[in-house]
């Protein structure tokens, strides 16, 4: 079934001109609540909701303003240990990473025109410190605690069945084939097209922000 698409504001263009929480609203498209805001020129503007922001809440957008849960500064003026989202990477262009339910990047430090998140995946990256950010939680935190429950609800999300490699024939997979459950057979993970997969490094050795990484994310144990 299609949905109506609500036009989120993560740019925030309205500098200065504060605005009044007028409702709090379910998107379809995002796991995090939205934010109907109304300035004080009128205008209204979909927004990403913060934790615990209530109906009749003021927010504003300002290069430096009070520390609000929900107002919007630039990362120089945010003190170290606060939590942010909805982060800018490159000035101008809105905030582009920490807008998933529940997330926030914690200020680590000040530092030569940059300042250092520590991001919901453990990463460490300096960030500009002019770029704005948002104050506070993302909405929703409990969202990771949904259970599907049913492959019908998967179905509604418009996620379509995925077969196991080592359930099919030898012809469409190369983990196919054997009586019952059998072992891999090769000696490093594939896709089903036998390209390596599982611990092959991905990310382009000559991206650009890639001297902006302080420290990696810390990757899972295998248990």
């Amino acid at each position: 079934m299609k949905k109506l698409y609500r036009i989120i504001d993560f740019k925030q263009t309205k500098i200065d001109v504060p605005g009044k929480v007028e409702t709090l609203e379910y998107d379809p498209n995002r796991t995090a609540f939205i934010m109907k805001v109304v300035y004080t020129d009128g205008d209204r503007r979909y927004l990403l909701a913060p934790n615990s922001i209530k109906v009749g809440d003021d927010v504003i957008a300002a290069a430096k303003t009070v520390l609000k849960n929900g107002n919007r500064l630039a990362l120089k003026n945010i003190p170290v240990g606060y939590g942010v989202y909805n982060i800018e990477i490159e000035p101008g262009k809105g905030g582009q990473i920490v807008r998933s339910a529940g997330s926030q990047a914690q200020i680590l430090a000040h530092e030569a025109g940059y300042s250092h998140l520590k991001l919901p995946s453990g990463e460490v990256r300096k960030i500009l410190w002019d770029n704005l950010a948002s104050l506070g939680q993302v909405s929703n935190p409990d969202n990771s605690l949904v259970t599907i429950g049913k492959a019908g609800r998967s179905r509604w999300l418009g996620k379509r069945p995925t077969v196991r490699g080592t359930a099919m024939n030898p012809v469409d997979h190369p983990y196919g084939g054997g009586e019952g459950v059998q072992p891999r057979g090769t000696k490093r993970p594939k896709t089903m097209w036998g390209k390596v997969t599982g611990g092959h490094k991905t990310r382009n050795k000559k991206k650009y922000s890639t001297n902006l990484i302080v420290s990696r994310r810390i990757k899972k144990k295998k248990k």
